[in-house]
Protein backbone atom coordinates (compact mmCIF):
# COMPACT_ATOMS: atom_id res chain seq x y z
CA UNK A 1 0.00 0.00 0.00
CA UNK A 2 1.38 3.38 -1.01
CA UNK A 3 -0.51 6.67 -0.94
CA UNK A 4 0.88 9.72 -2.76
CA UNK A 5 -0.76 12.96 -1.59
CA UNK A 6 -0.29 16.56 -2.65
CA UNK A 7 -1.64 19.36 -0.45
CA UNK A 8 -1.74 22.64 -2.39
CA UNK A 9 -2.97 26.18 -1.93
CA UNK A 10 -1.87 29.66 -0.94
CA UNK A 11 0.65 30.29 1.82
CA UNK A 12 -1.16 30.79 5.10
CA UNK A 13 -3.91 28.25 4.37
CA UNK A 14 -2.24 25.50 6.38
CA UNK A 15 -1.23 23.28 3.47
CA UNK A 16 2.22 22.55 4.87
CA UNK A 17 0.92 21.93 8.39
CA UNK A 18 -1.72 19.51 7.09
CA UNK A 19 0.89 17.55 5.14
CA UNK A 20 3.28 17.53 8.07
CA UNK A 21 0.53 16.34 10.40
CA UNK A 22 -0.25 13.44 8.05
CA UNK A 23 3.46 12.56 7.96
CA UNK A 24 3.72 12.62 11.76
CA UNK A 25 0.62 10.46 12.16
CA UNK A 26 1.89 7.92 9.63
CA UNK A 27 5.33 7.78 11.29
CA UNK A 28 3.70 7.28 14.68
CA UNK A 29 1.72 4.40 13.14
CA UNK A 30 4.99 2.74 12.06
CA UNK A 31 4.65 3.49 8.35
CA UNK A 32 7.30 4.80 5.96
CA UNK A 33 6.87 8.48 5.12
CA UNK A 34 8.30 11.29 3.05
CA UNK A 35 7.23 14.95 3.35
CA UNK A 36 8.56 17.55 0.94
CA UNK A 37 7.36 21.16 1.37
CA UNK A 38 7.53 23.86 -1.27
CA UNK A 39 6.46 27.48 -1.05
CA UNK A 40 6.94 30.75 -2.83
CA UNK A 41 9.10 33.52 -1.39
CA UNK A 42 6.02 35.45 -0.25
CA UNK A 43 5.02 32.81 2.36
CA UNK A 44 1.52 34.23 3.03
CA UNK A 45 -0.42 34.70 -0.17
CA UNK A 46 2.15 32.98 -2.40
CA UNK A 47 1.85 29.41 -3.55
CA UNK A 48 2.45 26.57 -1.13
CA UNK A 49 2.29 22.84 -1.57
CA UNK A 50 3.75 19.71 -0.09
CA UNK A 51 4.04 16.13 -1.16
CA UNK A 52 3.49 13.31 1.31
CA UNK A 53 4.05 9.64 0.59
CA UNK A 54 2.76 7.09 3.09
CA UNK A 55 3.70 3.45 2.56
CA UNK A 56 3.94 0.15 4.40
CA UNK A 57 7.16 -0.56 2.47
CA UNK A 58 10.33 1.46 1.93
CA UNK A 59 9.81 4.41 -0.38
CA UNK A 60 12.05 4.33 -3.43
CA UNK A 61 11.78 8.01 -4.35
CA UNK A 62 10.16 11.02 -2.66
CA UNK A 63 9.16 12.46 -6.05
CA UNK A 64 5.55 12.18 -7.18
CA UNK A 65 4.60 12.82 -10.78
CA UNK A 66 1.01 11.50 -10.68
CA UNK A 67 -0.40 11.61 -7.14
CA UNK A 68 -3.21 9.35 -5.96
CA UNK A 69 -4.76 12.19 -3.94
CA UNK A 70 -4.76 15.95 -4.36
CA UNK A 71 -6.16 18.29 -1.72
CA UNK A 72 -6.63 21.58 -3.56
CA UNK A 73 -7.33 24.49 -1.22
CA UNK A 74 -7.87 27.10 -3.98
CA UNK A 75 -8.69 27.56 -7.67
CA UNK A 76 -5.12 27.76 -9.06
CA UNK A 77 -4.35 24.47 -7.33
CA UNK A 78 -7.35 22.72 -8.90
CA UNK A 79 -6.32 24.04 -12.32
CA UNK A 80 -2.74 22.82 -11.95
CA UNK A 81 -3.13 19.50 -10.17
CA UNK A 82 -6.26 18.16 -11.86
CA UNK A 83 -4.10 17.43 -14.88
CA UNK A 84 -1.35 15.73 -12.85
CA UNK A 85 -3.61 13.45 -10.80
CA UNK A 86 -3.26 9.72 -11.54
CA UNK A 87 -6.12 8.00 -13.37
CA UNK A 88 -8.67 6.87 -10.75
CA UNK A 89 -7.11 9.38 -8.35
CA UNK A 90 -9.12 11.52 -5.95
CA UNK A 91 -9.33 15.32 -6.17
CA UNK A 92 -10.63 16.80 -2.92
CA UNK A 93 -11.16 20.51 -3.42
CA UNK A 94 -12.28 23.38 -1.22
CA UNK A 95 -15.52 24.18 -3.03
CA UNK A 96 -15.87 27.36 -0.95
CA UNK A 97 -13.00 28.87 -2.94
CA UNK A 98 -12.96 26.92 -6.21
CA UNK A 99 -15.00 27.39 -9.34
CA UNK A 100 -12.78 25.73 -11.96
CA UNK A 101 -14.74 23.28 -14.12
CA UNK A 102 -13.14 19.86 -13.70
CA UNK A 103 -12.94 18.09 -17.05
CA UNK A 104 -11.38 14.70 -16.31
CA UNK A 105 -13.90 11.88 -16.15
CA UNK A 106 -11.52 9.17 -14.87
CA UNK A 107 -10.90 10.77 -11.47
CA UNK A 108 -13.10 11.00 -8.40
CA UNK A 109 -13.96 14.59 -7.47
CA UNK A 110 -14.93 15.38 -3.88
CA UNK A 111 -16.06 19.00 -3.37
CA UNK A 112 -15.85 20.01 0.30
CA UNK A 113 -16.99 23.52 1.40
CA UNK A 114 -14.06 23.59 3.82
CA UNK A 115 -13.73 27.37 4.24
CA UNK A 116 -17.44 27.78 4.93
CA UNK A 117 -17.46 24.94 7.45
CA UNK A 118 -14.33 26.24 9.19
CA UNK A 119 -15.94 29.67 9.53
CA UNK A 120 -19.09 28.07 10.98
CA UNK A 121 -16.98 26.17 13.51
CA UNK A 122 -15.47 29.49 14.55
CA UNK A 123 -12.04 29.79 12.95
CA UNK A 124 -11.35 30.12 9.21
CA UNK A 125 -7.86 28.63 9.74
CA UNK A 126 -9.47 25.23 10.45
CA UNK A 127 -10.13 24.75 6.72
CA UNK A 128 -7.05 22.53 6.42
CA UNK A 129 -8.36 20.14 9.07
CA UNK A 130 -11.75 19.92 7.34
CA UNK A 131 -9.87 18.90 4.19
CA UNK A 132 -7.74 16.44 6.18
CA UNK A 133 -10.88 14.78 7.54
CA UNK A 134 -12.17 14.36 3.99
CA UNK A 135 -8.86 12.78 2.97
CA UNK A 136 -9.04 10.31 5.86
CA UNK A 137 -12.54 9.28 4.82
CA UNK A 138 -11.71 9.00 1.10
CA UNK A 139 -8.40 7.16 1.49
CA UNK A 140 -8.74 5.09 4.67
CA UNK A 141 -4.92 5.35 4.87
CA UNK A 142 -4.96 6.06 8.61
CA UNK A 143 -7.59 5.89 11.31
CA UNK A 144 -9.12 9.13 12.51
CA UNK A 145 -7.57 8.60 15.94
CA UNK A 146 -4.05 8.61 14.45
CA UNK A 147 -4.50 12.19 13.24
CA UNK A 148 -6.08 13.18 16.56
CA UNK A 149 -3.03 11.83 18.42
CA UNK A 150 -0.69 13.67 16.04
CA UNK A 151 -2.61 16.90 16.66
CA UNK A 152 -2.29 16.42 20.41
CA UNK A 153 1.44 15.74 20.11
CA UNK A 154 2.35 18.49 17.65
CA UNK A 155 0.06 21.45 18.31
CA UNK A 156 1.21 24.33 20.45
CA UNK A 157 0.08 24.12 24.07
CA UNK A 158 -0.31 27.91 24.20
CA UNK A 159 -3.87 27.73 22.84
CA UNK A 160 -5.46 24.49 24.11
CA UNK A 161 -8.93 25.54 22.91
CA UNK A 162 -7.68 25.15 19.32
CA UNK A 163 -7.13 21.42 19.81
CA UNK A 164 -10.84 20.78 20.35
CA UNK A 165 -11.73 22.99 17.36
CA UNK A 166 -9.22 21.17 15.14
CA UNK A 167 -10.71 17.81 16.16
CA UNK A 168 -14.20 19.11 15.40
CA UNK A 169 -13.04 20.33 11.97
CA UNK A 170 -11.51 16.90 11.25
CA UNK A 171 -14.78 15.20 12.16
CA UNK A 172 -16.79 17.57 9.93
CA UNK A 173 -14.47 16.76 7.02
CA UNK A 174 -15.07 13.03 7.56
CA UNK A 175 -18.84 13.61 7.66
CA UNK A 176 -18.82 15.73 4.50
CA UNK A 177 -16.83 13.12 2.58
CA UNK A 178 -19.16 10.38 3.85
CA UNK A 179 -22.13 12.37 2.57
CA UNK A 180 -20.42 12.73 -0.81
CA UNK A 181 -19.72 9.01 -1.15
CA UNK A 182 -23.27 8.16 -0.06
CA UNK A 183 -24.57 10.47 -2.80
CA UNK A 184 -26.26 12.69 -0.26
CA UNK A 185 -24.58 15.90 -1.35
CA UNK A 186 -22.65 18.17 0.95
CA UNK A 187 -24.28 19.55 4.06
CA UNK A 188 -22.34 22.67 5.03
CA UNK A 189 -23.83 23.32 8.45
CA UNK A 190 -21.64 22.70 11.46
Amino acid sequence: MQHDVIFCGFGGQGTLFAGQLLAYAAMDAGLHVTWIPSYGPEMRGGTAHCTVIVSDEEIGSPLVRAPSYVLAFNNPSVEKYELLLAPNGVLIHNSSLTSHAITRAEIRVVPIPASDVAAEIGNAKLMNMVMMGALLQCSQMLPFEAIERALEAHMSTRRPELLALNKRALQRGVELAQAQSAGLGVEASA
